[in-house]
C-alpha cells in the first residue's frame, strides 16, 4: 500500500468521513476529488490540508539508510 490515495480512503474511514464531506471541508467537488484519488495526483501542501482536516499528521521526508530523516 503505497499509493497516498489509499492512505487517504483509510484515514477517511478512521475518521467515519466520506470523501463528499472531505471535498465539502476541502472545497472541491466531489467528483474532482475522486479524479485526483484515482490518478493519485496530489501536490504535498494538499496532503497537508487533508491531514489537517482528518485532525492528522502528514509527514514527507526521505530517510538515509542510518535512519536520519531529511
Amino acid at each position: 500500500m503505497n499509493e497516498m490515495s489509499e492512505k487517504i480512503r483509510i484515514a477517511l474511514i478512521k475518521r467515519n468521513m466520506t470523501l463528499t464531506q472531505l471535498a465539502e471541508k476541502l472545497e472541491v467537488s466531489q467528483p474532482n476529488l475522486s479524479k485526483k484519488l484515482k490518478r493519485n495526483n496530489f501536490h504535498e501542501e494538499e496532503l497537508r490540508k487533508i491531514a489537517k482536516l482528518l485532525d492528522m499528521k502528514f509527514e514527507a521526508h526521505f530517510v538515509m539508510e542510518d535512519g536520519t530523516k531529511i
